[in-house]
């Protein structure tokens, strides 16, 4: 399978994670050590496996701690598409939810408050297109995290 770079230096890489494929361990930085047999590959952030998107590896450790801390305190801002079912009632939005990430089965749920364990999650998202299928309407949503929870888009 062959990687999609979008841009490259001696300190990062820039490409496009394929869905189906981990942005960790055995997937993506087994691949890009295809592409770059000389270092080693350090993730900074994730998708989802069952996501596809542009993506931002780290080819030296320094490199990698100093995006992986722009990572962390929001010094990167990151955009997500996602297409839903339906049309929205109102063009953009905010979502705000409680939810609670079970670690051992990986599953995270909607729950109706705050308690032990449960983190609050918010984004915004704005409407870029509809269109009719023969299963109905689809709608193309642009969206930005206020939080980073775990599989809190999907959710």
């Amino acid at each position: 399978m062959g990687i999609r770079v979008l841009y490259s230096d001696t300190k990062l890489c820039i490409c496009v994670k394929p869905v189906g494929i981990s942005s960790e361990g055995d997937g993506m930085p087994l691949l890009l050590k295809t592409v770059f047999p000389e270092n080693v590959v350090y993730p900074v952030h994730r998708l989802d496996q069952s996501v596809g998107g542009v993506m931002v590896y780290a080819l030296e450790r320094d490199t990698a701690a100093k995006l992986t801390a722009m990572f962390a305190s929001g010094g990167v801002q990151k955009e997500y598409l996602a297409v839903i079912p339906g049309i929205p009632a109102e063009k953009d939005g905010i979502l705000t939810d409680w939810l609670y990430h079970d670690k051992r089965n990986n599953k995270t749920f909607v729950v109706k408050s705050e308690r032990k364990g449960v983190k609050k999650a918010e984004l915004a998202w704005i409407l870029q297109k509809t269109m009719e299928t023969d299963n109905g309407p689809l709608s193309l949503i642009r969206i930005g995290l206020h939080t980073g929870r775990s599989h809190q888009i999907r959710i």
